[in-house]
């Protein structure tokens, strides 16, 4: 016996041991350089390279290092400040902080910052901190206007710059941040130093740097707005892509805008300057493209989304991540000074888009959207190879670097869904201060009750309620069915009222309507009503259940019909008691009621 036990601890200690020595050899694996990792790409000399600077002193610190890093926190603030002393167009402050406490920087740069009512282009990079293009874009338009080369850009029109969104993300950096990118070596995390996804953030506003950014935008109202990122998926020949509100969105006339003017101008500047433009693609199958190509309608938790919600222009700029970090930064320099020159030309077609979409006052909205049938596109894209994985054991993709083109089909995301009446008005409970804030920060009018008032509301309580298996973005996102009654109801002193006959009516709509995929009921918001704080015991039920059953008939009728139509509720006796406990005066009557009611 105690041989056998020697033994086993033995056994144990060798296998810790080797357990050991493969971790050890596991966390010795060094890939020197991850692009090594990377499909081929080819060699890119477009004419956009001019734009790279030969002032030795001038130089962008990803200049000065040949485009193969990107500068940290603090070295963007110090040339943004070098920037700043050189030329009074140029203005630094900051908007908000990171979970972490960095101060969140906003470039102003404007030729008449005493002129309020100019139009006003936002341009933000580093959302997603690995993806930081858009910053050392930025950093280089910022010196040539400070210099004069092209400071008549701003002679109409301001640009308002935020370099780092995602300020402990950017610092979060190491090589092998993003595998699938190619540059720079240092790149940011993905998410907040909380682990939130900003680009998931803008209905709910979650996090402090997403409070900041929409008092930014509350403040400055800007005209157009930039979100720059880099995208993973498939390879193809398109280095920048980019997508705006389609025509079926909440804006309209934003989408015609974008399409008639803001798009043909565009990819003709970036074809010029030796790029090659497209719209913003979804692979249907990452190992199979021939199956075709998605578009899509973003839900406000993402910025192009939330911008026709609240009718904000919005570009979602996807920069290609196999292309070179160089060719992709210098294309992103073309995207926001062209962006600079249309909404100077072109801005008072847009301002009166905006005007027409603010004011529309449609009955109904759809809450989704699904997919057309699929019309084929001349795609430039990348020859693959397909072949069987040993590692996987299955099939996986090859990219031979060869242009091909596709005869694609491409299926649009455009046929409205779940298509609801906006009622006039929702009223929302005043202990719901938490969503009370969020439409607050969003700049959606409100208004309070003083005292109590009786009106008839439309009361929805929620059955088949489920929640997500794990967490989203912080969230124990929920969803379920409605049943809905119009009654009589006392509203207290301090409810608030949203009504739908406002700017932001679309927008709001989209965060009360239970059944929207961003709304706050959605994103778990309301929760706490599903929770039963009382409780009824056996001995209880029983001879209440009784009494029930011979004072209503018709009580009695549905208990008999539920149990001949529903064999699992026949079966559970438990059920069956909860159904009368349910029923009477003692179970609580906001257990499963959504606290917001509609006003028709």
């Amino acid at each position: 016996m105690q041989q056998s036990t020697l033994t086993k601890k033995t056994l144990l200690c060798v296998a810790m041991l080797l357990a050991i020595s493969s971790a050890q050899a596991i966390g010795k694996i060094d890939i020197h350089s991850p692009s090594s990792l990377l499909p081929p790409t080819q060699n890119w000399h477009g004419n956009s390279l001019q734009l790279v600077s030969t002032d030795e002193q001038w130089l962008t610190p990803s200049e000065q290092h040949k485009f193969k890093t990107t500068p940290s926190y603090d070295e963007t603030i110090k040339f943004i400040e070098r920037l700043a002393h050189k030329s009074p167009l140029i203005k630094l402050s900051y908007f908000g902080q990171s979970a972490l406490g960095r101060k969140l920087p906003l470039v102003h740069v404007s030729s008449r910052f005493s002129d309020k009512n100019r139009l006003k282009l936002l341009a933000q990079a580093g959302i997603h901190a690995g993806e930081i293009d858009g910053k050392d874009a930025g950093l280089m338009l910022l010196r040539d206007i400070a210099l004069g080369k092209k400071a008549n850009l701003i002679k109409e029109v301001d640009l308002l710059f935020v370099p780092i969104f995602n300020a402990d993300g950017h610092e979060n950096k190491s090589k092998y941040n993003r595998v699938n990118q190619r540059g720079p070596s240092n790149m940011g995390w993905r998410t907040t130093s909380q682990n939130i996804n900003l680009n998931r953030d803008y209905a709910k506003a979650q996090s402090i740097e997403m409070r900041g950014m929409l008092s930014l935008i509350n403040h400055y109202k800007p005209s157009l707005y930039l979100d720059l990122h880099v995208t993973d998926g498939v390879d193809y020949q398109y280095d920048i892509t980019y997508g705006t509100n389609g025509a079926h969105s909440y804006s309209p006339n934003i989408a015609k805008w974008f399409s008639s003017v803001y798009r043909p101008q565009m990819d003709q500047s970036l074809s010029v300057m030796g790029h090659e433009p497209g719209d913003l693609i979804f692979a249907k199958d990452n190992t199979d493209i021939s199956k075709g190509i998605n578009g899509w309608s973003a839900t406000p938790r993402y910025s192009d989304g939330y911008g026709a919600a609240r009718h904000l222009p919005t570009v979602l700029v996807e920069n290609h991540s196999l292309k070179p970090y160089q060719q992709r930064v210098l294309g992103t320099y073309v995207l926001i000074e062209t962006s600079l020159k249309l909404l100077a030309s072109k801005g008072d077609a847009l301002a009166q888009s905006i005007s027409l979409d603010k004011a529309s006052r449609p009955d109904k909205l759809p809450l989704a959207w699904g997919y057309n049938k699929a019309h084929n596109v001349d795609f430039k894209g990348i020859e693959y190879i397909r072949f069987n994985d040993e590692i996987s054991g299955a099939q996986q993709v090859k990219w031979t670097g060869i242009n091909k083109r596709y005869d694609m089909p491409w299926f649009d995301q455009d046929v409205a869904k779940k298509i609801t009446n906006i009622p006039k008005a929702y009223w929302i409970m005043p202990q719901q201060v938490e969503a009370i804030a969020i439409l607050k920060r969003h700049a959606i009018e409100m208004s309070t009750l003083s005292e109590e008032k009786t009106v008839d509301l439309e009361q929805l309580s929620i059955i088949n309620e489920s929640f997500s298996k794990r967490p989203y973005e912080g969230k124990m996102r929920a969803s379920g069915t409605f049943k809905s009654v119009i009654k009589q109801i006392t509203l207290p002193k301090g409810a608030v009222k949203v009504v739908t006959d406002q700017d932001l009516g679309k927008l709001a709509f989209a965060l009360l309507e239970p059944a929207a995929s961003d709304s706050l009921f959605q994103w778990g918001f309301f929760n706490t009503v599903f929770q039963r704080t009382e409780y009824i015991e056996g001995y209880v039920i029983v001879p209440l259940a009784q009494q029930m059953l011979k004072q209503s008939p018709a009580l009695k009728k549905a208990f008999h019909d539920k149990l001949a139509n529903d064999v699992e509720f026949a079966n559970n006796p438990q059920a069956r008691l909860q159904w009368f406990y349910r029923q009477s005066p003692f179970y609580d009557k906001e257990h499963g009621v959504y606290p917001v009611l509609r006003q028709w």
